[in-house]
């Protein structure tokens, strides 16, 4: 007998012709009444397949009681309570080694845009400045810069590799040091202080709530940029516009937001922002692989092996 998913969200064709073809597939995220149908099949599923932003809490498990395992298709599982999941002994799977490059590829991209100001250079053009006004104003270049890495995890890892390209010198702040070729700082506030950019790219969740506060934000600098690729919420954002108002910090470039798919409308009216509607692993490729991982974990944990990604949970 084929194992019971439960899908909470669809996945990309690929991967639903091979759920669909390997699994006793149940749609939970197509029932017209949640509760009916949980009623009918939630007794005999195994395994769920979602995206983070599914929540997945106590209510939902209570009426899982054979509940295995939950097969995450993004980096991030922000809504789920993965302490209801430990205290049951479930296991959690993530897709983060599958968007890992193109997130860092974004990372950069951002902290090279917002360095340079190109949206702000892109518009000089666009409203006849360059031909009224002349050259854009001069601004220094990447080389000799120092970049400071919020989470030297997998993504982490990629953008200090990626930064090495530009000719920058990066440090990171991490809960733990790790044996990378970088400065380790184990204070915030000084990891900001001593970097031009910082880049944050560390899990979302209350556990990282405003980590980046008003005194980080502020030791950055006037002519610092910060570059958010982790989650709206890991930033305090009325600190962040405060501080880009009143000249305290220089530049922020956003791909996540508190409140998404809203963004703040007082970061669009500032010229030294660069926005983007969270893009970071938005490729064909990288959603492909993402889904195709989130089943792999399946495949993996009902054959015995072991899994791909596994998040480790507290128990």
């Amino acid at each position: 007998m084929k194992p019971s998913v439960l899908m909470l969200a669809p996945a990309r064709p690929s991967a639903m012709e091979r759920l669909a073809r390997d699994y006793d597939l149940l749609r939970l995220d197509e029932a017209e009444d949640r509760d009916a149908f949980l009623d009918r099949h939630g007794a005999t599923c195994r395994a769920i397949v979602t995206h983070g932003h599914k929540t997945i809490d106590d209510a939902l498990l209570d009426r899982l009681p054979a509940l295995e395992i939950v097969s995450c298709s993004s980096a991030g599982y922000d809504a789920f309570d993965v302490d209801a999941l430990a205290r049951r002994g479930i296991r959690l799977t993530n897709a983060s080694p599958a968007l890992a490059q193109e997130v860092a590829d974004m990372a950069m991209l951002l902290a090279a845009a917002g360095w340079r100001r190109l949206v702000e250079a892109d518009a000089w053009v666009r409203s006849g400045d360059w031909a009224r006004q002349g050259e854009f104003p001069l601004r220094r270049g990447l080389r000799g810069r120092t970049l400071g890495i919020v989470g030297m995890g997998t993504i982490g890892q990629r953008v200090a590799d990626l930064a090495g390209a530009f000719g920058v010198n990066v440090a990171y702040w991490n809960r733990s040091e790790r044996q990378v070729e970088a400065v380790y700082h184990a204070d915030l506030v000084d990891l900001a202080r001593a970097s031009d950019i910082l880049i944050v790219i560390v899990a979302g969740g209350e556990g990282t709530r405003h980590l980046i506060s008003a005194p980080v934000i502020a030791a950055l600098g006037p002519e610092g940029l910060l570059v958010n690729v982790a989650r709206g919420s890991v930033v305090d954002e009325e600190a962040l516009i405060t501080a880009l108002q009143d000249g305290t910090l220089g530049a922020a470039a956003l791909d996540v937001f508190a409140s998404e798919p809203e963004a703040d409308p007082r970061f669009a009216a500032m010229a030294n922002v660069t926005l983007s509607p969270h893009l970071g692993s938005a490729t064909v490729e990288s959603r492909e692989a993402m889904s195709a991982l989130m089943v792999d974990n399946l495949d993996a944990h009902f054959a015995g092996r072991p899994l791909l990604s596994e998040v480790a949970l507290a128990r």
